[in-house]
C-alpha cells in the first residue's frame, strides 16, 4: 500500500470537501467500520481564539481524510474493523505489515481529532476537583502546566501534538508527539491534548504558533477533561 504523504491526505481531504452534499461543507467519510461524528458544538463556538474556518476546515477536510483513509485500509484488511480503535493503535505491531503505516498515521490522527474536539468547546478559566489536584500533583499547577505544555508545544519540530497523559491511578504527564502518533500507542491514555500541525492555526495566526498555543487555552472545556480524568481512574477511558 502506498504511504500516505501530508500533501496527499491534503488532497484527499480536498476531494472529500467537493464531494459534500449536506451541511456546511460536513458529509461522513465514506462508509466502514469507522465513523466521522460531527463536531460537538457550532465551527464559530471557539471564536475568537480558533476562527470558524478554521474548525470547519479541521474537522470537515482534514480529520475526515483521516477516517476515509482508515476505512480504506480497512478494506483491505476487515479485521482491523473489528478491534476498537484505542486498542488497535496500542498493538500496531500485530497490523498488517502492508498496512501497518497508513494505521500508524491514519488511525492516529483519528484517535488524536476526535479527542480534541471534545475537550474544547469551553471558555477556559481553571480545572476544579480532582483534576486540578492531580495537576498541582503531578504537574506544579494550573499555571506551570501551562508555561510547560506551552513551552513544549512550541518545541514540536513540523508537526505533532503536545498531551497530558493519565493513568489509571490518575497520574499526569506532559508528553509530545510527532505526527499523528499518539500516547495510545505506548499503552497510555490522554487526558487533553492540543494539535500544533499548522493546518490547526495558520489561517488566524500564521507562523506564531504560540500565540495559538497560549490562545487555545481559552476554549478548553475543564468539564469535559475532568469527566475523561474520572473514566481514567476507573478503567473506561478509550480515546
Amino acid at each position: 500500500m502506498t504511504i500516505l504523504t501530508r500533501r496527499g491526505l491534503l488532497a484527499g481531504a480536498g476531494a472529500l470537501a467537493a464531494g459534500a452534499t449536506f451541511g456546511r461543507a460536513f458529509a461522513q467519510a465514506p462508509s466502514g467500520p469507522f465513523k466521522l461524528d460531527p463536531l460537538p458544538y457550532p465551527v464559530g463556538k471557539n471564536e475568537p481564539h480558533i476562527d470558524a474556518q478554521t474548525m470547519e476546515i479541521h474537522h470537515d477536510r482534514h480529520h475526515a481524510a483521516y477516517v476515509a483513509n482508515l476505512n480504506a485500509a480497512a478494506a483491505q484488511n476487515p479485521q482491523i474493523g473489528q478491534v476498537p480503535l484505542h486498542e488497535l493503535l496500542g498493538k500496531l505491531g500485530d497490523v498488517p505489515e502492508a498496512i501497518r503505516t497508513a494505521v500508524r498515521n491514519n488511525g492516529g490522527g483519528h484517535a488524536n481529532h476526535t479527542m480534541f474536539w471534545q475537550i474544547m468547546g469551553g471558555s477556559g478559566g481553571e480545572p476544579a476537583g480532582e483534576v486540578k489536584a492531580a495537576i498541582e500533583r503531578d504537574l506544579g499547577g494550573p499555571a506551570k502546566l501551562q508555561e510547560d505544555f506551552n513551552a513544549a508545544g512550541g518545541r514540536v519540530f513540523g508537526s505533532g501534538w503536545v498531551f497530558v497523559t493519565v493513568d489509571g491511578t490518575g497520574k499526569l504527564a506532559l508528553v509530545t508527539k510527532p505526527n499523528q502518533d499518539t500516547p495510545l500507542m505506548d499503552g497510555q491514555r490522554v487526558l487533553l491534548g492540543n494539535d500544533v500541525w499548522e493546518h490547526a492555526y495558520y489561517l488566524k495566526y500564521q507562523n506564531r504558533r504560540p500565540d495559538y498555543l497560549k490562545a487555545w487555552w481559552n476554549v478548553v472545556d475543564w468539564s469535559k477533561v475532568g469527566e475523561r480524568y474520572a473514566a481514567a481512574k476507573a478503567g473506561t477511558l478509550t480515546i
